[in-house]
């Protein structure tokens, strides 16, 4: 296939930005002004097990709700303020009570990011018929953002579709043949598990930050607002790559992304 125009490589340019900087929470730190890992000393006992169990039951409200969108490209434009203000809301709330808030507010605000990144997607041509394209919105739950002192090799964004990639075929697989009957059907479970083990860092990062007291309910609204902005960057990143794929295939498209210094 042909190789990326000087618009196409401009648009990568843009999207390696989005896709590799900063990390959540370098951008909390900046947010709240106090490291992230000062919020981790304040949590009570036992958090990191509430906060896989919130993880992966959004994500698997996600799932349900990827293999339930059916609205094909050419719809509206993408409300990404809307979005944004409706998982701002419920950061807020859930600000408000505290930890024991996270196994209910986590999968409804999942959920709205989901839609603003199914949105993103159809903003940059995708068909949101395919399967193929809605379990890519969810993909897009495991992509962090690149830490300080990260081997792009390891935990870059080719790094990590590379990861999933078998299990996200595996699920499309046996998900366009039984559709979501079998929730703990091994390539579904496959599929949270591995998207489970990124996404969940993110939502540790945000609730450490609310833990922090200078964060109180106000702070948590903000928490919330920073933490739908960095997956709605990374969807528009990651879905402006897939574009381009299209056009001049992945062996290329990915030659010339290493080949952008940013």
């Amino acid at each position: 296939m042909s190789e990326p125009t000087e618009n196409g490589i401009g648009e990568l340019r843009f999207a390696k930005t989005l896709l590799e900087y900063p990390s959540v929470a370098a951008r909390l730190a900046d947010l709240i002004g106090a490291p992230v890992e000062k919020g981790f000393r304040m949590l009570p006992s036992g958090w990191q097990e509430a906060v896989g169990q919130a993880s992966n039951a959004a994500l698997l409200k996600g799932l349900e709700l990827a293999i339930r969108t059916t609205t094909a490209k050419g719809g509206p434009d993408s409300k990404d303020w809307f979005h944004k203000l409706m998982v701002t809301a419920s950061g807020a709330a859930g600000g408000a009570i505290g930890l024991p808030a996270l196994l209910v507010e986590l999968p409804i605000s999942t959920c709205l990011i989901l839609r603003s990144v199914a949105e993103i997607a159809r903003g940059e041509g995708h068909d949101l018929a395919l399967l193929g394209t809605r379990l890519s919105c969810l993909e897009v739950l495991a992509l962090g953002g690149k830490k300080e002192g990260d081997n792009a090799g390891e935990f870059g964004y080719w790094a990590i579709r590379s990861a999933l990639g078998q299990a996200v075929s595996d699920a499309a697989a046996f998900l366009a043949k039984r559709g979501l009957v079998e929730k703990g059907a091994p390539p579904v479970v496959r599929l949270i598990t591995a998207i489970a083990s990124r996404f969940s860092v993110v939502v540790s990062e945000e609730v450490a930050a609310k833990a922090i007291p200078v964060v109180g309910s106000a702070g948590g609204a903000l928490v919330n607002y920073l933490f739908i902005d960095h997956f709605q960057k990374m969807a528009k990143g990651h879905f402006i790559v897939k574009r381009l794929e299209k056009a001049h295939g992945p062996e290329t498209v990915r030659a010339a992304y290493y080949g952008i210094e940013i």
